[in-house]
């Protein structure tokens, strides 16, 4: 509905932040109405005896309930949850327009598909500083590339961009190298969904087994080592 219907009314009101928040606002509100359809069941509330109320001396005796009372009370909230409507609403089936074409919306995300590939380029350059040894440049764009992988599109370009790397042989690191390199992938796996399980997570496995670093003659340090806690 969105797409057929406030595509005019979203450009309308590009700049105006007023009312771009009064249509989240109404979305919202919608939205909410939509999972919670139902209002609130209010629950009685039984009213607790005063503190030192125990204390007092007159004290009046609780009244004897009258059986026959009691049970036509019951019979008559049964008799109404008889009669009572299905809680479940009948769903409205409608028909929604396609709406303007797909590339009206394209023109709009525009800026955030060149945000993302700017994003991938800081990815690459710093992997490339990092295996060219140029650390003062990779320390520069270092925390971009963590922000970046917040998105998954980075996440799979760091896998990618590492596997390059593999595969010219260029596996065994310096201790700087390694440092950054395990930040990477940390932070990579950290924000990991349970989507990403079998996609960048499993890309990332043999690449932690074969990123290495060498500790002492005879004593290599293997990637996975230091980021084997992730779920």
């Amino acid at each position: 509905q969105l797409v057929a219907y406030e595509v005019k009314r979203m450009k309308a009101e590009e700049g105006n932040k007023q009312k771009i928040l009064r249509h989240i606002k109404e979305l919202a509100e919608k939205l909410y109405k939509n999972e919670n359809p139902y209002p609130a069941v209010t629950m009685h509330k039984v009213q607790k005896p005063t503190e030192g109320c125990h204390l007092r001396l007159h004290q009046r005796p609780f009244p004897r309930l009258d059986e026959g009372t009691v049970q036509w009370i019951i019979d008559q909230a049964t008799a109404k949850l008889q009669t009572a409507p299905p809680a479940v609403k009948a769903e409205k089936k409608c028909m929604v327009p396609s709406g303007p074409p797909i590339a009206a919306i394209l023109e709009r995300n525009g800026n955030a598909l060149a945000n993302s590939a700017r994003r991938l380029e800081v990815v690459r350059n710093c992997i490339s500083y990092v295996f060219e040894n140029k650390m003062l440049e990779a320390k520069k764009l270092f925390p971009a590339v963590l922000r970046a992988m917040k998105g998954r599109a980075a996440r799979q370009c760091l896998t990618q961009e590492l596997h390059l790397h593999v595969q010219q042989n260029r596996a065994v690191l310096d201790h700087q190298q390694f440092d950054f390199v395990i930040r990477m992938m940390n932070c990579c796996l950290q924000d990991c969904t349970a989507m990403d399980e079998h996609g960048i997570a499993a890309a990332l496995l043999p690449l932690v087994t074969a990123f290495c670093r060498k500790l002492s003659p005879g004593i290599t340090q293997f990637a996975y080592s230091c980021v084997q806690e992730h779920v």
